[in-house]
């Protein structure tokens, strides 16, 4: 077996006539074989290169000549390569670095990331990946040509060629044209548990899991050599005994042709190519199956509940109708809305108003038949498919059913609360034939039984209100709540827990309305957003909070930055970034004290306009909150490309804390990346001890929530910092509900 050329550790390698104009690349590995390796592969392309088996000699090259890309492997064994970086920025060295490790953790690319690092790759890497990356760095053209005789090297490496394939984290196989597998390296041990004389000369089934034995037949059978014969197919492996649970395999196959691996029939009459086996690559995807399964669970369900969501609903409703069209039946929906849950909400507390939503899904749910589905709206409301009827009665006693089981009173950890419910009752096809017919003439029959005194159901009929002029009617009394000005903004506070002092506050909108008293914005900015009257809102409540901004400052709140939630249309119109500035000048207030707080999904509308007005935002010295961070759709891509300063963890989180001891992972990874990021960490929705106790042991500490305050008026907020300003360290306003 030919061993790897050893290339001099400490010298300088060039082409034969080099020029200082040539780039100089520093390279940085404490394995010989792959510091060899990666010489080799830089070789001769035009480059000076000085390597470095340790951090030492790193150090001793940089501080002597001058380079112009560094490729460093973070492992060392005299100190890290986050320590070489950190060398480099503080001394002002010119050089780019490219980083290549074999770290898995998000650790390591973020600390490389943050120091500067101009890429990350993950050993083993691809010899393509990498001479991208350095060509990209240098801007210098590809070196194909030299690639190609790197690749061929290596090929006929057989010792590299071992190295690298037993290094690596897939299962690389090859099978021959029975199936049987001809090699396979040391990482099927490491995964399935099987070793590689368990397998060579066994066919592949021995492997494959019962119930995909067809579909890796299909596969492992095809004869095509053409570009179409590569492919990639999951199937699931067995393990062996003992080994645990059998895991799910990504595999990319490849047809191997005589040519494909360089090797010809030396008949020159002979044209047609002989199929000679299957070169395989499987990548264990298990945790990413298992991962893509709660995703998708989750897509459909209510987290609080675990019933179907609105979107699982619609869909089974949608074949309840199809199957009802088809036998000539009758199916019923219903819509429930709970009486005297924002009471119970208001007073106990968002905790124990998920504890009772929790508890009304469990005993709707024991009222029902294995066919019919439940699913939670959202908020305190419920729906129901009730598919097959064999008359209105059915869905009469079913309704009778959970205004009898509701009656019953609900345990709130001691609290008795006693609730009801108004159901809304329209039946396919009378009432309607598509599913929004349904939903909206249920829901009209819900309305109809709030009106008459809640705490029973109704059937649709026509001579009910139609929702339009409900909605009209609506529209019209928000319209005039802008007119009488009966809008007022509340705040609740930010807490920093370790000095006990305020640090800010989130504006939170309320209705004074006329006839239903004081009503939260969730009671009716969603429906602002549907009937366009969000962007005068919005304009009302950048008034709004300057002018009260400017009372709060008055009374020593300079230093408390006031968070604002951004609505997504607010952000699309074209002269926001005015409307903004135009306020802050207008007022005298600094932007500063300003962090606007947008939704993950705002990064999905149109992310590049997006990205555009934040940055005006953020030249204008206001900053940005990503707020409810983790149950959007966003990735660790939007905290790079959006001028993002805070992360908010999102109460529904913070909810699920009910150990001081206890282990939340979601939690404990939104923490680590906001501390890797540099982000500053807000969890809101904090509303006991051990909750505030377990954040402040992990690092988060910020916080807003009812265990610390409500959201309050005006007079009442100015009153807390005049509270905070005459008692020095504020420990005592920690908790000022």
């Amino acid at each position: 077996m030919k061993e790897p050329m050893n290339y001099p550790i400490n010298n300088v390698t060039a082409l034969p006539g080099s020029a200082a104009s040539q780039p100089r690349l520093l390279l940085v590995d404490d394995e010989p074989l792959l510091l060899s390796s990666l010489h080799e592969l830089l070789h001769g392309r035009g480059y000076q290169l000085v390597t470095a088996s340790c951090g030492k000699e790193a150090i001793a090259h940089l501080s002597q000549a001058r380079f112009d890309l560094v490729l460093l492997d973070l492992r060392l064994p005299d100190m890290s390569g986050h320590e070489i970086m950190d060398f480099i920025n503080d001394k002002n060295i010119g050089a780019d670095v490219i980083v290549m490790s074999g770290e898995v953790g998000i650790e390591a690319a973020i600390g490389a990331l943050r120091r500067g690092a101009y890429d990350y790759l993950r050993k083993p890497y691809s010899r393509e990946e990498l001479l991208k990356t350095v060509d990209n760095a240098l801007q210098q053209r590809r070196l194909a040509v030299e690639h190609a005789r790197m690749a061929s090297q290596l090929e006929n490496s057989e010792k590299l060629y071992r190295y690298l394939v037993d290094s690596s984290p897939d299962i690389i196989y090859t099978l021959n044209h029975d199936g049987n597998f001809t090699f396979v390296n040391d990482r099927a041990y490491q995964l399935l548990g099987f070793s590689r004389e368990e397998l060579i000369g066994k066919h592949y089934s021995i492997l494959v899991h019962d119930e995909d034995q067809e579909r890796a037949r299909y596969v492992f059978n095809e004869r095509r050599l053409d570009e179409r014969a590569s492919r990639n197919v999951e199937l699931r492996l067995k393990c062996h005994a003992g080994q645990g649970a059998d895991r799910t395999f990504n595999n990319t196959l490849m047809t191997i042709s005589l040519n494909s691996i360089g090797m010809h029939v030396p008949d020159p009459e002979i044209r047609k190519l002989e199929f000679f086996g299957t070169y395989g690559v499987a990548r264990d995807i298990t945790d990413r199956k298992r991962a893509e399964e709660v995703i998708n669970y989750q897509a459909y369900h209510d987290v609080l509940t675990d019933l179907p969501n609105r979107m699982l609903f619609k869909d089974r409703l949608g074949l309840a109708v199809i199957q009802a069209k088809r036998k000539v039946t009758e199916l019923a929906v219903m819509f429930i809305d709970l009486d005297r849950f924002k009471l119970v909400n208001d007073t106990l507390g968002h905790v124990k108003g998920d504890e009772l939503l929790q508890q009304v899904a469990l005993r709707l749910k024991e009222c029902l038949r294995r066919g019919d589905t439940l699913a939670r709206q959202g908020g305190d409301e419920f729906s129901i498919v009730l598919p097959e009827l064999r008359d209105r009665d059915d869905a009469k006693n079913v309704a009778d059913k959970f205004l009898e089981c509701l009656q019953l009173p609900f345990d709130l950890d001691g609290h008795e609360v006693h609730i009801s419910a108004s159901i809304g009752i329209a039946v396919y096809p009378g009432d309607g034939e598509s599913i929004d017919e349904l939903l909206r003439h249920s829901d009209i029959a819900m309305y109809q039984v709030k009106a008459l005194g809640k705490n029973g159901h109704s059937f649709y009929h026509n001579s009910m209100l139609d929702i339009s002029h409900q909605k009209i009617v609506l529209e019209q009394s928000l319209r005039r709540a802008l007119e009488n000005d009966e809008l007022e903004m509340y705040y609740q506070p930010q807490i920093d827990v370790v000095s006990g002092r305020i640090t800010g506050a989130e504006g939170l909108m309320r209705w004074n309305h006329p006839q239903r008293g004081l009503l939260t914005a969730g009671e009716f900015l969603p429906f602002a957003e549907d009937n366009g009257l969000m962007l005068p809102i919005s304009d009302w409540m950048i008034g709004a909070l300057c002018r009260d901004m400017l009372t709060w400052n008055a009374h020593g709140g300079h230093a408390i930055r006031l968070s604002l939630n951004l609505s997504p249309q607010y952000l699309d119109r074209g002269d926001f970034f005015e409307k903004m500035r135009g306020a802050l000048l207008r007022y005298g207030i600094s932007p500063e004290q300003i962090e606007v707080e947008i939704t993950e999904n705002i990064c999905i509308r149109n992310p590049q306009y997006a990205i555009e007005q934040l940055n005006k935002l953020c030249q204008l010295g206001v900053s940005v909150a990503i707020d409810d961070f983790g149950t959007g759709y966003s990735s660790l891509s939007y905290l790079h490309r959006f001028p993002i300063h805070t992360v908010k963890i999102d109460q529904s989180f913070v909810k699920e804390i009910y150990e001081e001891h206890g282990h939340y992972p979601v939690i404990l990874a939104i923490i680590s990346i906001a501390r890797g990021l540099g982000l500053h960490l807000i969890a809101e929705g904090v509303e006991t001890d051990v909750q505030a106790r377990y954040l402040k042991a992990n690092g988060c500490l910020t916080m807003q929530g009812y265990y610390f305050h409500r959201p309050i008026s005006l007079p009442q907020f100015v009153q807390v910092l005049q509270d905070q300003v005459s008692v020095p360290g504020g420990a005592q306003l920690a908790r000022h509900a």
